[in-house]
């Protein structure tokens, strides 16, 4: 099987995990420095039973071309961790002709579907290595 259009090379992810730890890596929260986490794991039994999940609850909410958003949050210290990146899925629907704004979006977050949250970064952060 081909890999799908949007695919990149493990060489260009290379280069992309190369430029965030050259300028995200590091970060400073209140005056205090520490590397972040980069890299989160979710097993495909995971995503495809979040993807039944958002497909399901669309059809029944007769969401137009159902879709998911990425995106960035963060934990809150702990004691023998700092503040760390985590990432969630939010489901997304098409928006009505009515909703349209000047976000330059097509889609709206869906507030009637539970976004995922269910794994933390490792910590301290690996090197990408394809």
């Amino acid at each position: 099987m081909n890999p799908p259009n949007k695919c990149i090379t493990i060489q260009k992810a290379k280069e992309l995990q190369k430029e965030w730890r050259e300028t995200r890596a590091t970060v400073t929260t209140n005056g205090t420095t520490h590397k972040d986490t980069c890299e989160f794991h979710f097993d495909l039994e995971e995503l495809q039973e979040y993807i039944n999940y958002v497909r399901e609850q669309s059809r029944k909410n007769d969401a137009e071309r159902p879709g998911i958003n990425v995106w960035l949050g963060a934990y809150p210290a702990e004691d023998d961790r700092p503040s760390l990146n985590t990432i969630f899925f939010s489901a997304t629907r098409k928006m009505k002709p009515e909703e349209e704004d000047d976000s330059g979006r097509d889609y709206l977050e869906s507030d009637e579907i539970e976004p995922m949250n269910t794994v933390g970064g490792l910590w301290p952060p690996l090197p990408y290595k394809g």
